[in-house]
Formats: C-alpha cells, sequence, structure tokens
C-alpha cells in the first residue's frame, strides 16, 4: 500500500495527520474519510488505535517506509491517510473568515481555538495557506475534523453566500473593542494577513473592532488577536 503514498502536494485528493491523537481525532470524527493508518514499528500501541481501526474497518498497516515517503519529520510514529472533503457552512450559526492567511501554524491554531470556543465555521479568503496541508492539520490538534471550512476566492463571494450575518472586522483603526461588541447570534468575525491585516476597504463593511494593546506594540501575531476576538465574542453570545 506505500507505493501509493506521495509527499503531500496541493493538488492531491489526499492528506495525512500525524501523531496518534490528530489521527483518533480523523477516525473519530470523519471516519467515512478515513483511508488508511500507518503504524511506525517504534509505536506502542497503548491507547488502542489497533482497537478502533479494527471497530471502524480502517486498515492499519505497519510500515517505517510510510513515514520517510510522506516526508514527517516530525518525531511521530502514527500516520493517518484521509480524502480530502467538501464543507458548507451552516448558515444558523457564527462564522469565522480568514483574508489571505499565509502561515499553516497560525491557520491550525486558529482551527484549534475555534473548536475549543464552540465556532464550527471557517470561511478562507484564497490567496491563502493551505487547510489541508498536514502542516495545518497537525498545528490544529485533529481539530479540523470538528469544524466546518471552506474556500472562497474572494470575501464578495463568501458574503454573497452568507448576507444575513453581522460583519466585525478586525483593524487597527476598529472603533470598539471586543468585549463591548452587542450580543448577536449570527455574526461574523474577519481576520486579515499576518503581515498588512486587512485593506482600508473592510472598515467600512459591519461593526469594525480594535483589540486594545500596550505602545510597546504595533500589533498581535494572527493566531492570538483571533483567539483574543473569538474568546470575547463567545463569551458575549453565550457560546461558552
Amino acid at each position: 500500500m506505500t507505493n501509493k503514498l506521495k509527499a503531500y502536494k496541493k493538488e492531491f485528493e489526499l492528506s495525512y495527520t500525524s501523531g496518534a491523537y490528530a489521527t483518533f481525532e480523523l477516525l473519530k470524527k470523519r471516519t467515512s474519510d478515513a483511508k488508511c493508518v500507518y503504524i511506525h514499528s517504534d509505536y506502542r500501541d497503548d491507547d488502542g488505535l489497533s482497537e478502533l481501526c479494527n471497530v471502524l474497518n480502517v486498515p492499519l498497516v505497519q510500515s517505517d517506509k510510510a513515514f520517510s515517503i510522506v516526508n514527517q519529520k516530525e518525531n511521530s510514529y502514527v500516520l493517518g491517510v484521509f480524502r480530502k472533503y467538501a464543507d458548507a457552512l451552516a448558515v444558523d450559526e457564527p462564522h469565522i473568515v480568514l483574508v489571505n492567511p499565509s502561515d499553516m501554524g497560525n491557520l491550525g491554531t486558529i482551527i484549534r481555538t475555534m473548536a475549543g470556543l464552540n465556532l464550527r465555521n471557517l470561511a478562507v479568503i484564497e490567496p491563502a495557506a493551505d487547510v489541508w496541508n498536514p502542516k495545518t492539520v497537525r498545528a490544529s490538534m485533529g481539530a479540523l475534523f470538528h469544524i466546518r471550512q471552506c474556500v472562497y476566492s474572494s470575501f464578495d463571494e463568501y458574503q454573497t453566500q452568507y448576507p444575513l450575518h453581522t460583519l466585525f472586522p478586525f483593524m487597527l483603526t476598529g472603533s470598539i473593542a471586543p468585549e463591548d461588541a452587542p450580543p448577536c447570534p449570527l455574526f461574523t468575525l474577519i481576520f486579515g494577513n499576518e503581515a498588512s491585516g486587512l485593506c482600508e476597504a473592510f472598515a467600512h463593511i459591519g461593526q469594525s473592532v480594535k483589540i486594545p494593546l500596550s505602545a510597546d506594540l504595533d500589533s498581535f501575531n494572527l493566531s492570538i488577536a483571533a483567539g483574543i476576538g473569538m474568546y470575547a465574542f463567545a463569551r458575549n453570545n453565550n457560546l461558552v
């Protein structure tokens, strides 16, 4: 079976989980998309992985070669293979929009935070980091399989599909702090690129939001800013 494995590329139909935890989340949440699980000869199955694969009828293969083929540089002894799948965002739930995120670590961390705050819908505006890249999946700690996500070619394309959501773009020139935003069950939080943030055009849609910070910094890291904003809105709207 390893002769079918290749180092990941964005155009492939398959992607990989790295590590037991993310692979467990794949098996539990997206069983129908799990194709195979590989384990290294050094892996000691004391967490029930082989039993779970057997129950779910997902092939479990021991192969050290598999890990070198897919270029898993991390110290990982479990590799899950899964089919990429299409999602549609829920029309009656809050959304998070990331406009041109460039770092897969940030993207995965934001997805993990979303799942922890009961925010289950992510729109990614291209060009953007690859949500399916194993680095993103690993950074999310398998939380990717707990949310719905969809990629759009532009913000206008997203907004056309979900015109009823109240928009809250996060900007350095925002007019209110996150905790001062009024309760709004159908909200969309919009965050920009790591380097440039959101362009000025976003200041004219919805209610702009600014996270207060000291004079020692000009901005927060994207994953930190998103985490602060998502927590404030989740609390304000009784999601956590």
